[in-house]
Order: C-alpha cells, then structure tokens, then sequence
C-alpha cells in the first residue's frame, strides 16, 4: 500500500481523492462479504474482536518503522471517542449484514448525512434552513422505501427486522463518527488516527465478545484476516480521502458501495437487490449529495464573509 499511495499522493488534490474514495468504496463494499463467510461460524461480536486485533498485527510494521513519537497527539479524548463510536458502530453494522441482504444493509448507510444534519440542528443548535430540511425529508423517505419496500408496506412494520433496525443503528451512529473523523484529520495524521482506533478498540470489543466466545476454524481465520486487512485499508483510503478534499467532493463516490456490494453478492451469495432498495438508494443518495453540496457551499460563503471582514479592517 506504500508504494501506492506514493503514487497517488503525487495526483491533484481532487484526482487523488476521488481515488482514495472508491478504494475505500471497494475494501468497504469486501468487508460485507467477508463478515457473512465469517458468520457462518462465528458470532457477530467475536467477528468485531478479530477484525480489530488481526487489524492491529497489520498495523504493527508501519508502528514500528515510524515509532511511538508518531502517535502523539493532544486529542486523545477525541480518538477514545471515536473508538467508542467504532465499536457500537462495527457492532450494529457487522450484525445487520448477517441478517438481511448485504445490498439493503448498504443502502440504509447512505442515511448518515441525514441523521448528521438532523444532529446538527437538535443536538448542536445548527441553523439548518428550509432546502436542507427538504432534503433530509427527501433522504427519510428513501430509507422508507427500502424498509417499507422490502418488508411488506406499513403493515410489516410491527415485525421489522433486527437486521434492519441494526443498520439504522448503524448509519445513526456513523453520522456521528464522520463528525469526529473529520475533525480529526485537520491535526492528525491518518495512520496514527487508524492506529489508535484498532490499538483502542481491541481491548474494548473483546469484552462483549467474551459472551458469546467461539475459537474460529482456519477456513473462519482466513476470512477474518481478509476483513482486517480490507477494514484496515478502507479506513486509511478515506482518511486520505477526506484530507485530499471537502466532504461534498469525497461523499459522492461513497456511492459506488452499492453497485460493488451488490455484484459482490450477487457473484458470491446469489442476492439480487430488490426494486425499493435501489430505488430508495438512489433517494438517499440524492438527498445526501444535496446536504453535502450545500453544506459546502454555506462554509464557502462564510469563509468569503470572514476574508472581506478582515479586509476592510
């Protein structure tokens, strides 16, 4: 991975984010399908413990060759946080993916943005206005549509299934952890922000996994050393993603999860994604690119307001 990503660093900024993003799109969309082979015999928690620790054995060459200074940092609250985050979040979303197709898992992801917006304004006190409030509408509906869609209309509503409820639980969570990720990249360097969330998140996810405790087969080592390895690669790709360029220039290629996750399973695991979840993929995906546009285009402005302000000083 070294010596790509010399090669990518040398890109314009743009051009290098975009290929950060459907690499992690890519590593992301294999995660799904190595935690089902995994979960044929293990249980979702035990799947999160090796992700992290074998994750951790992957990131030891580059601690080792960059040495402890590099993991100083004045935001180690921050990086608890987010680990914490990363474990509710790996979790919900690693469970959901054994339970319903991995394609409506992927789908109902692309709410994050929207409950991020929703967030913003209730929890942070956020002025949000009437277009991005139309938007989030917009996004709510998309995600009903994959749930309702898939799951028999209104009335199946009273027997919703675990898997999606989890994934909601997922995209919730995510919301808040691309917050904190992105605040995060302004100081940190990608490779300790990775390092620190496995060396964190080890410890912490071996305690619900205690529970429910199975040594995995070799055939089981096998698909969780790939899971490690793609999980451990797909966060440093959209790490750099987001340093390479703003939110609204990297989220759009997030959607290319769904086409790769789908054929993924398809070609794997015989899933044919339904009519509402790429209908309401496509929703969400909409209003998400919207939010983030926008989003983009407030902070441009106000970045503007601020320059003139000094300027006439």
């Amino acid at each position: 991975m070294t010596r790509a990503t010399v090669l990518i660093d040398k890109l314009p900024p743009i051009l290098r984010a975009t290929v950060y993003a459907l690499l992690a799109a890519f590593f992301f969309s294999g995660m799904a399908i190595f935690i089902r082979q995994a979960s044929f015999e293990l249980h979702p928690t035990v799947i999160v413990f090796f992700r992290n620790a074998i994750a951790l054995v992957w990131m030891l060459p580059w601690l080792m060759s960059a040495g402890l200074g590099a993991l100083r940092t004045k935001r180690l609250g921050m990086l608890c946080l987010r680990s914490v985050l990363g474990l509710f979040g790996m979790t919900t979303g690693f469970w959901a993916v054994t339970l319903i197709p991995i394609a409506q898992a992927t789908a109902l992801s692309f709410s994050a943005p929207i409950f991020a917006t929703i967030g913003a304004a209730l929890v942070l006190g956020e002025k949000v206005r009437l277009r991005r409030w139309t938007a989030v509408i917009i996004g709510f509906l998309g995600a009903m549509i994959v749930v309702l869609g898939d799951n028999g209309g209104f009335a199946g509503l009273s027997t919703l299934e675990l898997g999606v409820l989890l994934a909601l639980a997922n995209a919730v969570i995510a919301a808040i952890n691309k917050l904190v990720l992105k605040s995060l990249t302004r100081t940190e360097e990608p490779e300790a922000i990775v390092t620190y969330l496995v060396l964190l998140l080890t410890p912490l996810s071996l305690i619900p996994a205690l529970f429910f405790w199975t040594w995995p087969s070799l055939e089981g080592f096998f698909w969780l050393a790939c899971l490690a390895l793609a999980g451990t690669l797909g966060h440093l790709c959209i790490t750099r993603a987001f340093r390479s360029a703003d939110v609204s220039v990297v989220l759009p290629f997030d959607f290319a999860r769904l086409p790769i996750s789908a054929a993924m399973a398809f070609l794997i695991f015989a899933e044919l994604p339904t009519f509402w979840t790429i209908t309401g993929g496509l929703v969400i995906f909409a209003s998400t690119f919207y939010i983030a546009r926008r989003e983009a285009q407030l902070a441009k402005a106000a970045a503007a307001a601020k320059a003139a302000a000094a300027t006439a000083e």
